[in-house]
């Protein structure tokens, strides 16, 4: 499967089913997608019941995971047959700032970056880090938290 095809199936109406199968917590929790593209990805999570903290706000792992999500498809839209290679984050960090509330918005602008260290990562048989960086904002625009989740990432197409 292309990357294009992964980004109309990510952004389609069964996408909830990947979810569920694969990543049941944020089908739980209520992880939506709302774009991938060249120029990056973005989802949301509203906050609700089953993601809250007793301080009346989103918990902080729901906000992760959502933040972690943005950059994993922009990573994970390149694995194929044809491409394969290994994905293991190995490093969060997180600085907060407001309280979540409503509904927030997990923004990764890094599609061109990711893009190139896909390129250099598929040229050889080397293990390559990577660390993508995440905003989230609530719906007046308000930054909330930002991120950065580092990746490494291997080759391991035979070929190589």
């Amino acid at each position: 499967m292309s990357n294009l095809e992964f980004r109309q199936k990510a952004q389609g109406p069964f996408f909830w089913f990947f979810l569920l199968k694969k990543l049941p917590l944020a089908f739980f929790a209520g992880v939506k997608i709302i774009q991938i593209d060249d120029k990056g990805s973005a989802t949301s999570l509203k906050f609700k019941w089953i993601n809250q903290n007793p301080f009346r706000s989103m918990y902080f792992a729901a906000m992760q995971m959502a933040a972690e999500l943005a950059t994993g498809l922009l990573l994970f839209q390149y694995q194929s047959s044809s491409t394969p290679f290994s994905m293991l984050l190995v490093r969060v960090e997180a600085n907060y700032h407001k309280k979540a509330v409503g509904k927030i918005t997990f923004s990764c602008e890094e599609g061109h970056t990711v893009k190139t260290y896909i390129t250099k990562l598929l040229s050889d048989n080397e293990g390559h880090m990577i660390s993508i960086p995440v905003v989230a904002q609530n719906e007046s625009g308000e930054t909330i938290a930002d991120f950065i989740f580092s990746w490494s990432c291997k080759n391991s197409s035979s070929a190589n």
